[in-house]
């Protein structure tokens, strides 16, 4: 769960000026309720609402994983990097890149931010889209975790862009799946920055970052341009690029090792 405090400024921007937050805690159907009145709001259509928020029941098991969190990285960064990054991921990368190579440089130069870093991210989050990018629904997911009292505004907002992914069309319902905290697609937005970073870079009307390696990369490269990353600057731990990252990920060694992935991928 990287993305908090990149969400947490967003929330505001979803709920449309309505009213009150719903009340976390308390009976789950009532609540569920009041999120459904709060989307209805907020612009999204009574027949997404109700087909989304119909029936839906809370998950212990993403609860349980959500007081898990918090030791995510507690290794030092060699034994983080060596987990993450080796020559099977660098192999497939560098396979990428000149398999992509045209669309990587068409989000080079619209967005401003280098292949390398965009694959190396690609590859942690999803090993290119071949790994695990979540099995949950998503909206069950967050309905769970806004009910939840300990971060409940955060998870009411993010289950409100859930639910206008849907209202846009960009994904339908069956296919709003997901990680443990919401997380969508092959570099793993929180449905927030689906909906403020989401690019249709494909051309087909619809930002899908679950299916379409276009619309992954060119949405992964907005969050990092609109966040001030720089091309051709650089983006080792100090610089102006490593704070622009931190908009993906707080973690510094998260960021380090991003930044030790693009080296590899690019040779160095």
């Amino acid at each position: 769960m990287s993305k908090y405090a990149l969400a947490i400024a967003f929330i505001a921007c979803l709920a449309g000026g309505s009213a009150q937050a719903a009340r976390c805690g308390g009976d789950f159907n009532s609540f569920v309720a009041s999120m459904a009145s709060e989307a209805q709001a907020a612009g999204v259509s009574a027949s997404v609402t109700s087909a989304a928020l119909s029936g839906v029941q809370q998950d212990g098991a993403v609860l349980a994983f959500d007081r898990r969190q918090r030791y995510t990285f507690n290794k030092s960064f060699e034994q983080y990097v060596s987990t993450r990054v080796g020559p099977g991921r660098i192999n497939g990368g560098k396979a990428l890149l000149q398999r992509h190579a045209a669309l990587l440089s068409r989000i080079e130069q619209q967005f401003g931010v280098p292949r390398y870093i965009l694959v190396a991210i690609w590859g942690l989050e999803s090993d290119f889209g071949k790994g695990d990018i979540g099995k949950l629904p998503v909206v069950r997911t967050l309905a769970t975790l806004a009910h939840d009292c300990r971060r409940t505004e955060l998870f009411q907002g993010e289950l409100l862009a859930a639910l206008k992914i849907v209202q846009r069309g960009d994904l339908p319902l069956r296919d709003l799946i997901g990680a443990y905290a919401g997380e969508i697609g092959q570099t793993q937005f929180l449905p927030s920055s689906y909906i403020k970073y989401g690019v249709d870079f494909d051309g087909d009307g619809h930002v899908d970052l679950r299916h379409s390696v276009p619309d992954v990369l060119a949405s992964t490269a907005n969050l990092l341009h609109t966040s001030g990353f720089k091309m051709g600057q650089p983006y080792g731990e100090g610089t102006a690029n490593f704070e622009a990252m931190r908009e993906w990920n707080r973690a510094v060694i998260y960021r380090k090792t991003i930044g030790y992935f693009a080296d590899r991928l690019a040779g160095q």
